[in-house]
This record gives structure tokens, C-alpha cells and sequence, in this order.
């Protein structure tokens, strides 16, 4: 049975707010989609752009600047667990997914960013881990267990990891998406993607990654 959760959340906050985040109960990544906030954590600040990721376990203040600001928020917790939020912040649960972990095994988790160019291809393909994306602009055509699936800006969606996942990028629009993945701690610093064809190898990757976030992270009991 499954003893951990992956979650994500889609968070607005009215400009000039002041607010605390209550601890989650394991890790999170708050990532800036659009304005600017100010993170504190024991009496220390710092001020996050757009596109750009804090993690942390704790109890965070957050202060937004002369705009609305909109963030997506990745938690890792245990199974069963209270949706954490905040007053004065609109949160819509946008993906969850349950893993079983050994919470004696100590893991990373990532949130990255990959950009792709016009008709870009992310070759078949398989990760050592699970993840949840969720896309920032363009389209998406993913192929997964010969099952189509056609992703637009704002949606979100779960890889498991080992399922082998081919997924094409739009021909006419820019096309990006941000995750945030649970993986083994051998990966830290480095490519998760696993080809599964061996003539794909060697083929031009045209699509580009910005890691935000590369933590190691001991799993709640």
C-alpha cells in the first residue's frame, strides 16, 4: 500500500499579502510562475522571481510584491495528510499521486524546467523515479502505454517512471513544462532520462533543462 504522496498545487496570492505557509509534513518547492515573493524562514528573507524555486520543510512567511502573484507548490508527505494552505491564498490541488517509498532510503527530489524548440522530441523514454509536470506554454502530444494524451498550458500530469513515454512538443508554439520528481540521490546533478530504444541515444536532443531545485530529502515516519 502506498505510504507517501507527491502533490501539487496551484496557488494565488493577492499582491501586497502577508501570509504563513504552516509546515507540510515532509518537503516542499514553491516555484514562482508569474510576480515576485518574498520567502522567510527563522528570520531570514529572500526574494524569488518569476521563474525561479524555493525548497524547504518549514514554516514559511510569505510576502508578496505589487502584484498578484501566482505559484505552483510540490509537497512530499505522508499518506494520509491535510491539505496545507494558507488565508488569503487560493489553492486548487492540481495532481496527487501516491508511492510507496522506503522511509529509510534517503531520496532527492528535483524541479526543473524543460524547454523545448519548435517540434521538438523527447525520444521514448523512462525515468528511475516518479514525477508530476505541469505544463507552462505551448502543447504537448504524450504517448504512454499506447495511450494519447494532449496537454495544454496549466495541466498537469504524472509519470510514474518506468511506463516508456514519447512526447512531442507543438510545431508552432513554444513549448515548456516545469516538474517536480522524487529520484534516487545517485542522480543528483544529473540527467534522470533513460532511453529506451538504443538508436535514440546517439539522436540531437534540442530541448533545454534549468534545475531549480536538487535536494536531498529524509522522508517522514
Amino acid at each position: 500500500m502506498p505510504n507517501y504522496t507527491l502533490r501539487l498545487f496551484h496557488d494565488d496570492v493577492s499582491s501586497q499579502s502577508e501570509l504563513l505557509l504552516p509546515r507540510p509534513g515532509g518537503s516542499r518547492i514553491v516555484y514562482v510562475l508569474t510576480g515576485t515573493v518574498e520567502i522567510g524562514v527563522d528570520g531570514k528573507t529572500q526574494t524569488y522571481l518569476e521563474n525561479s524555486a524555493w525548497f524547504g520543510l518549514d514554516t514559511v512567511c510569505l510576502r508578496t510584491g505589487d502584484h498578484a502573484t501566482q505559484l505552483w507548490r510540490w509537497e512530499l508527505v505522508k499518506v494520509p495528510a491535510a491539505n496545507v494552505g494558507s488565508e488569503g491564498m487560493r489553492s486548487i490541488l492540481k495532481e496527487s499521486y501516491e508511492v510507496d517509498l522506503d522511509p529509510y532510503t534517503g531520496y532527492l527530489l528535483r524541479c526543473d524546467r524543460v524547454d523545448f524548440p519548435l517540434g521538438g522530441i523527447a525520444y521514448t523514454h523512462t525515468h528511475p523515479g516518479p514525477g508530476i509536470r505541469c505544463l507552462l506554454s505551448g502543447e504537448l502530444h504524450i504517448q504512454v502505454n499506447q495511450k494519447d494524451s494532449f496537454i495544454r498550458p496549466g495541466e498537469s500530469w504524472v509519470e510514474r517512471g518506468p511506463d516508456p513515454v514519447l512526447a512531442m512538443a507543438s510545431e508552432t508554439e513554444r513549448t515548456s513544462f516545469v516538474r517536480g520528481m522524487i529520484l534516487p540521490r545517485s542522480f543528483e546533478g544529473r540527467s534522470s532520462i533513460q532511453y529506451v530504444r538504443a538508436e535514440d541515444t546517439d539522436k540531437p536532443k534540442r530541448q533545454q533543462y534549468t534545475r531549480f531545485v536538487d535536494a536531498f530529502v529524509e522522508l517522514p515516519r
